[in-house]
């Protein structure tokens, strides 16, 4: 289960599925992936009924990719005792009864990553705090997909989630008429220095159609200037490679931060 599929930048209802595996009292685990959710998205692992959680530095924890992470409830650790549940590489067991430091990490302790990280959960939690977090993140994702939604109003681009209620608060993935993402893709990354993802698991980069998606990452240490400032990259580049859109897709956007 993926909280936030940075691929499709569909956000899953986590809340849902683990008070149905409640209901149902099934012996299976709950397993979330907030890798790119953690700090972006609402999330109450206990709340939710949620077993076990895997996450990592990067992403909404802002903080260079190098460490990752395991959070598990009593259930979890209760089936860790089943022995043929259990492998030597997935085993979490020695890291929660560590004797020494380095069995923490399995090794030598990724230390500036660690004081990376601390600084980064001081910001989240202390010098702006968590709901402001997750709000922020909010405004910054519907500031981009109404700029999206204008642009696209002429038919040659449109984002890959229809319902607002589903999109991704870390990362917006765009469709757009045939070639045309490629050619903003190279045009803002050559002129503008903005570099826009790619269509991750979209289409083979082989195909065809590759150059017919891209990917706006929102997540983390990212503010107004920055998500206007790639706007504004973006919107040059339609005019730039000729592409056809609606000329207000800045003033959406700009309506979005202005009244929230």
């Amino acid at each position: 289960m993926v909280q936030t599929d940075t691929a499709s930048s569909v956000r899953n209802d986590v809340k849902a599925v683990g008070r149905a595996i409640k209901s149902m009292a099934h012996p299976a685990l709950f397993m979330v992936d907030c890798i790119a959710s953690l700090g972006t998205e609402k999330f109450r692992m206990d709340d939710w009924n949620v077993d076990i959680m895997v996450a990592a530095s990067q992403k909404g924890l802002m903080t260079p990719a190098g460490i990752s992470f395991v959070y598990i409830n009593d259930r979890a650790k209760a089936a860790r005792e089943k022995k043929e549940c259990v492998s030597s590489y997935w085993d979490w067991k020695p890291r929660l009864d560590a004797n020494r430091f380095s069995k923490l990490f399995c090794g030598t302790a990724p230390t500036h990553h660690l004081f990376g990280l601390r600084e980064a959960l001081n910001i989240i939690l202390y010098e702006e705090g968590l709901d402001a977090v997750w709000a922020r993140h909010q405004v910054l994702a519907r500031c981009i997909c109404a700029a999206v939604e204008a642009w696209g109003s002429s038919g040659r681009m449109y984002l890959n989630i229809e319902d607002p209620k589903k999109r991704s608060c870390a990362v917006t993935a765009i469709s757009t008429a045939s070639g045309d993402a490629g050619y903003l893709r190279r045009w803002a990354e050559d002129v503008a220095g903005v570099t826009l993802g790619v269509g991750l698991g979209m289409a083979s980069p082989n195909s065809p159609e590759y150059d017919n998606f891209f990917r706006i990452g929102h997540m983390g240490h990212v503010n107004v200037p920055i998500v206007m400032g790639t706007l504004g990259a973006m919107d040059a580049g339609l005019k730039a490679n000729n592409i056809d859109h609606d000329p207000n897709g800045l003033a959406a956007a700009s309506a979005i931060i202005a009244h929230g």
